[in-house]
């Protein structure tokens, strides 16, 4: 195999990402050669475009994401792929997605920064899901009585909501542009769009080692706004504090006060 032709080269990475599963970085992709004949990363990067391009007419593409590349299905397919596991997808409540859109929005942030902002105490199922998913993680203690906990999104996160960095995440100002005003009611229990459901929910398909395509952030948050008008984007009214860095993970723990509002 002639490994300095691009589309030579792009088969072959091709079946790496297909193998593995999972997102490759460009590192680890040199690692796979042997060092006599290992491309070097220009070679890989015009090997990964040409890969790109050979997509543009599939029903997979290629996405850079914070770990690395990976071929996934596009999301205009993901209602029907998402037919495929016909176990019940979890529900978001939306106490978790207001948690988690302020973590990501406001990160670091802590528990108590999170209550001021939504008015009612976080439930400690709430962060344990978060932390147990990955999605979050703590980063350090805030220099105040107490010392409490400061999270921040994770590498997990970015990944699963199909994005390289946070500079990806869409502006909170734009959610209401995203999509027509969902019908929907204020209940706790109101139901989910399917095809919402079918993105929202990728963990089971990655436990079964199955391409999938990774939920839209932006279409969790457009979700969210749709339930709650009301959700509070002006952050300014919060004092920067200083901050001591630890590496120690802690659990974050407090009184709740919101636990009806739980993971379904």
């Amino acid at each position: 195999m002639n490994l300095s032709d691009p589309k030579a080269l792009a088969l072959l990475l091709e079946a790496y990402l297909l193998a593995a599963g999972r997102p490759l970085s460009l590192e680890r992709l040199g690692e796979l050669f042997e060092e006599a004949e290992r491309p070097s990363p220009s070679q890989l990067k015009a090997g990964l475009e040409a890969l790109r391009k050979s997509c543009d007419k599939r029903a997979f593409e290629l996405k850079e994401v914070a770990s690395g590349y990976r071929l996934q299905i596009r999301e205009r397919f993901s209602p029907w792929v998402g037919r495929l596991w016909e176990e019940r997808p979890q529900r978001y409540s939306r106490a978790l997605l207001e948690t988690l859109a302020l973590i990501a929005y406001r990160q670091p942030i802590t528990r108590g920064e999170i209550e001021d902002i939504r008015g009612v105490a976080v439930n400690s199922q709430i962060v344990k899901t978060l932390q147990e998913r990955e999605w979050i993680r703590v980063v350090g203690y805030r220099d105040v009585p107490g010392k409490p906990a400061m999270f921040a999104t994770t590498k997990a996160f970015l990944d699963h909501f199909n994005l390289k960095s946070l500079e990806g995440l869409p502006p909170l100002a734009a959610l209401r542009e995203l999509e027509p005003e969902p019908v929907l009611g204020l209940e706790e229990d109101a139901p989910v769009p399917a095809d919402l459901q079918a993105r929202a929910d990728a963990s089971a398909a990655e436990d079964a080692g199955e391409p999938r395509e990774e939920t839209s952030f932006r279409s969790l948050l457009a979700e969210l706004d749709g339930m709650e008008q009301g959700l509070k984007t002006d952050f300014d009214d919060l004092a920067a504090l200083p901050v001591e860095d630890s590496a120690a993970l802690a659990d974050a723990s407090g009184q709740d006060s919101d636990g009806e509002e739980t993971l379904h």
